[in-house]
């Protein structure tokens, strides 16, 4: 159990840089929510739905994490700061990864599969700040959800996720982000211009264009001058 622990501790150092001991990592909001989330999840399986539910509840005023008793929850998984919330029927593999204000949320129950409202992420799945991740959808293995991402569809595995509503970066999976990405956002890789940015080279274009349009008009007209001998005279 030790060892386990060691490993688990040593897993979240290697993905975040500023603890500088495994004591450190202790005291993480994340470590204890999960911690928690063991204890409420078996107390969930059991049917004992009442303890669990205070167990969580105590671990949501302790940590400011919100992690449903039923949700199941794989190994090395790293909430890194919080305010997270995580629902019932999600899904999580291992050596996942979810920075702070994420949320797995559900749709309505109808529309679930078998009764599944939340989503399933597979194993190294990185998820950045403000995300959101809604529905019954699968996010393949080594996939990046961009910070603010909102993603309503399955990704498949390996894709960079941004914007909203989320698109690929359309990156090729198989040479691209291969190891670990801090807030699953690419920062300097090749992204989508953003909609701000691509309207803003429209304007320009457009612009460009009317310079030419004028240049072949003032062109154009100067040649009819030329060709009929100057200026029309007129009468005395």
């Amino acid at each position: 159990m030790l060892g386990n622990l060691v490993r688990y501790l040593d897993s979240i150092v290697a993905r975040d840089p500023a603890p500088r001991s495994r004591w450190e990592v202790l005291l993480y909001p994340g470590v204890w929510a999960l911690f928690w989330h063991r204890i409420a999840h078996s107390l969930f399986k059991a049917r004992l739905f009442f303890l669990a539910r205070m167990v969580n509840h105590l671990s949501r005023f302790f940590t400011a994490i919100d992690i449903h008793p039923g949700a199941t929850i794989g190994k090395n998984f790293f909430i890194d700061h919080g305010f997270t919330v995580i629902g019932e029927t999600a899904e999580i593999g291992d050596n996942v990864t979810i920075y702070q204000c994420v949320t797995l949320g559900g749709t309505n129950p109808t529309s679930g599969v078998g009764g599944k409202r939340h989503p399933t992420l597979q194993d190294n799945v990185i998820v950045g700040s403000g995300a959101q991740i809604i529905g019954p959808v699968t996010i393949g293995k080594r996939a990046r959800i961009g910070a603010s991402a909102v993603v309503t569809e399955s990704v498949p595995d390996g894709a960079t996720m941004i914007g909203v509503k989320a698109r690929s970066t359309l990156v090729s999976a198989e040479t691209y982000a291969k190891q670990f990405m801090p807030y699953g956002t690419p920062c300097k890789e090749p992204c989508e211009p953003a909609p701000n940015q691509r309207v803003d080279e429209l304007e320009e274009q457009i612009a460009l264009l009317r310079e030419q349009v004028d240049a072949l008009t003032n062109a154009a007209a100067e040649r009819e001058e030329a060709e009929s001998g100057g200026p029309a005279c007129k009468g005395v």
